[in-house]
């Protein structure tokens, strides 16, 4: 068996080798485009999981910045994601800030392991109804916790379960602040509207003009960002911001934080830990897979989640939030030109001189404007294709999504994963079992009728734990079993011990009543299966031959000696 040996090499390291400035010009571009974009996202997501606009900054810095350094894809940027909102809202909710940041570290540590261990091929082959399930339901959940701050409703604070957050919107109902709705629809239709305005007939005539392209190259949750602060300041709207809440963002870096860990705490905070480990393992690598997609290269998948691992494992000390890889920015980064995960190191370095030189500013920006960029996000995240095309799929496929989406919705991401799993494995060994087929051998492949006593069947498929009672109807309590029977085996691609040990009892049975089993045509696994575990020789090699035609002249040469 070899040896296991750590493999780590960030593609940075490849990338250096044939950077020039032509490519820095492009990841220069694409970095400060990107940062554009990150900043509002960054203090949006922050702001909706319970936490301060600074702890989103400072995640969508230093992750961003780590995860493009020490990652595997050439174009991935890192940050806090919508998806993570839910989760580390509820972790806020039950065990408090402070354990956040230890369940964050702790998942970087789980990451880090999965990728030193090789696990980042397997996680990416998650099954696609799962990821549709979970994804549309985090999308809802979203899009609920928004509608307080949306319609500028009199709550303190929104619980953390989907019922109690629906019980509290209905009892406040009749709260509706009139200015904060009215910005927060303005918000919303420009979000929506803004990308449309340069589509169509009319905007083909005017893509040479350098204004329409810079205006095109404006992302709409910008253009909302300013709209609407500008409209709160200079109409002096009584409206929640991030100042009124949260007293504006800090101009310096923040204090060294040091999450602290015991042996009780650690237990306490697997579940959380595990599930921002799997969720930002399976977020890292679909972005990834969709930036390999559109730039035709192949990210190494266990490189990148080393790399979240760290990123996750260093945030936290500046109080920051869980990061992974994000779609909408890696897939911003890309079309904007970037080149090598110097775009990505770039995009961090802007955000921090945005912060250190403008963060005053960020004190008059209304939570209603956040609320419909995320409300906007939601809607994106929300897979309306898949509702069309579910009922097209297979019954197995819908309920596998829909249980996913309501377990995510209702009760708990960590829950609707590991159930959705295991729906997944059971609909997987109905399938295969339902492939595998036992019947007897048709008389047109057979050189001569069978003698009395001798049956012959033949097997297709897989033998295995799914299967073993078709294989244990050969020899029904209920008749006597033949002088000699012959399985057929060339269509027969696995064995496994549970079946294995029902050809053991099968063969004991017919030594009891003075049978015999013979087996023909083995391929390579179910034949390597019989030889470790000694079947073979308890069964007579003499009884396991070439093909069918073989081991009917085994029974007549046997006929005739007798």
């Amino acid at each position: 068996m070899p040896a296991f040996r750590l493999r780590f090499r960030p593609r940075l390291l490849d990338e250096l080798r044939t950077y020039d400035g032509t490519r820095f010009g492009r990841d220069l571009g694409a970095g400060v485009t990107v940062a554009v974009v990150a900043l509002p996202l960054a203090m949006a997501f922050a702001i909706a999981s319970g936490a301060t606009p600074q702890a989103g900054i400072m995640t969508a810095i230093i992750a961003g910045l780590l995860i493009s350094m020490l990652g595997g894809s050439r174009v991935q940027i890192g940050g806090p994601a919508g998806a993570f909102i839910v989760v580390i809202y509820g972790i806020i909710e039950k065990y408090g800030y402070g354990n956040l940041l230890a369940a964050t570290m702790y998942a970087g540590v789980m990451l880090l392991a999965m990728g030193a261990l090789k696990l980042g091929s397997v996680i990416r082959y998650m099954p696609v109804a799962i990821v549709v399930g979970f994804t549309n339901g985090i999308a809802v959940l979203i899009a609920l916790s928004q509608l307080k701050d949306f319609f500028g409703l009199d709550i303190g604070r929104m619980p953390g379960d989907f019922f109690g957050q629906i019980r509290m919107l209905a009892q406040h109902a009749g709260s509706v602040d009139p200015a904060t709705l009215a910005l927060g629809l303005a918000s919303l239709a420009v979000v929506f509207l803004w990308p449309r305005l340069f589509a169509g007939r009319r905007s083909a005539q005017l893509r040479d003009q350098a204004w329409f392209r810079l205006l095109r190259a404006l992302p709409g949750s910008i253009i909302v960002l300013v709209a609407a602060t500008a409209a709160t300041v200079l109409l002096q709207l009584d409206v929640d911001t991030i100042g009124s809440r949260f007293g504006g963002i800090p101009q310096t870096l923040p204090a060294l934080a040091v999450p602290v860990f015991s042996l009780d705490l650690l237990r306490e905070l697997f579940a959380p830990a595990l599930t921002i480990a799997l969720l930002g393992a399976i977020e890292s690598l679909l972005c990834a897979k969709v930036a390999d997609n559109l730039i035709g290269d192949r990210h190494d998948p266990n490189q990148e989640l080393m790399a979240q691992g760290i990123a996750n494992m260093l945030v936290p000390f500046a109080g920051g939030l869980p990061a992974t890889g994000t779609i909408a920015r890696t897939v911003i980064n890309i079309r904007s030109g970037a080149s090598s995960p110097v775009a990505g190191m770039i995009h961090a370095a802007t955000l921090l001189v945005i912060m250190l030189a403008a963060a005053p500013l960020a004190r008059h920006v209304p939570l209603a404007a956040l609320a419909a960029i995320l409300l906007y996000v939601a809607y994106n995240m929300f897979e309306w294709h898949s509702l069309p095309r579910m009922m097209r799929l297979t019954l197995p496929y819908r309920i596998l999504l829909l249980a996913t989406f309501v377990l995510t919705v209702a009760i708990d991401l960590t829950v609707a994963v590991e159930v959705g799993l295991v729906l997944a494995c059971v609909f997987f060994i109905y399938r295969i079992s339902s492939l595998t087929t036992i019947e007897p051998v048709q008389p047109q492949f057979l050189p001569s009728s069978l003698p009395t006593g001798v049956e012959a069947y033949a097997i297709f498929g897989s033998l295995f734990f799914g299967a073993v009672g078709k294989l244990e109807a050969l020899l029904a309590p209920d008749r006597l079993p033949p002088r000699v029977l012959i399985l057929e085996l060339h269509k027969l691609i696995n064995l496994d011990v549970t079946c294995l040990e029902a050809l053991e009892q099968i063969h004991g049975t017919l030594l009891r009543h003075h049978g015999r089993l013979i087996l023909c045509g083995a391929n390579h696994q179910p034949r390597a299966m019989m030889e470790r575990s000694g079947f073979l020789d308890r069964l007579g090699r003499e009884n396991c031959v070439r093909d069918l035609h073989a081991a009917l002249a085994l029974v007549k040469d046997e006929a005739l000696a007798a």
